[in-house]
C-alpha cells in the first residue's frame, strides 16, 4: 500500500495537488460540500427509515434524496483523491485515515445490503416499518457520521 501511495504522491495529480495554491483548498471545500450532500441526503432518509419524520412518505423521500447522497459521494471520492494524492505517504500510515477508509467501505457495503434487503419492501414502510430495517437505518447514520468525524480528525492525528 505504501508503494501505491508513493506512486500517487509522485504522480502529476499529486504534484498538482501539492504545488497549486488553489487545488488543495478547492478540493477541501468540495470535500466538505460532498459530505453535506451525502450526510444531508442519506441522513434524512436514515432518520425517516428509523422511525422519525413520519409525516414524510418513506419511499418518496428515499427516491428524492438518494440521488443527492450519491452525488455527494461522487464529490467526496473525487475531492478525496486529490487531497490524498497531495499527501498519500503519511496518510496511509495514519490510523485515523485507515479507520475512516474502513468505515467508508463498511458504509458502502451496508448501503448495498440495505438496498438488497429492503428495496422491494419500501412501499409498506410507512404502515409497518420493520425493526431490523430501522436498526439498519440507525447503523447507517452512525457509520456516515463517524466517517465524517474521522475525516475531520485526520488533521489532528
Amino acid at each position: 500500500m505504501e508503494a501505491l501511495a508513493a506512486l500517487l504522491e509522485a504522480s502529476a495529480l499529486g504534484q498538482w495537488a501539492r504545488g497549486s495554491a488553489y487545488a488543495y483548498p478547492i478540493a477541501n471545500v468540495a470535500h466538505l460540500l460532498g459530505l453535506v450532500l451525502l450526510v444531508g441526503g442519506i441522513g434524512v432518509v436514515d432518520l425517516r427509515l428509523a422511525g422519525f419524520l413520519r409525516r414524510l412518505p418513506a419511499e418518496a423521500l428515499t427516491q428524492t434524496l438518494t440521488p443527492f447522497a450519491l452525488a455527494g459521494l461522487g464529490v467526496l471520492l473525487a475531492s478525496g483523491l486529490v487531497m490524498f494524492a497531495a499527501d498519500a505517504g503519511p496518510m496511509v500510515s495514519s490510523n485515523v485515515f485507515r479507520a475512516k477508509m474502513a468505515l467508508l467501505a463498511l458504509g458502502l457495503a451496508h448501503a448495498l445490503a440495505f438496498r438488497a434487503i429492503w428495496r422491494s419492501r419500501m412501499a409498506g414502510w410507512d404502515a409497518a416499518p420493520p425493526m431490523a430495517g430501522r436498526m439498519m437505518a440507525l447503523t447507517s447514520l452512525a457509520i456516515w457520521l463517524s466517517v465524517g468525524a474521522l475525516g475531520r480528525l485526520i488533521a489532528y492525528a
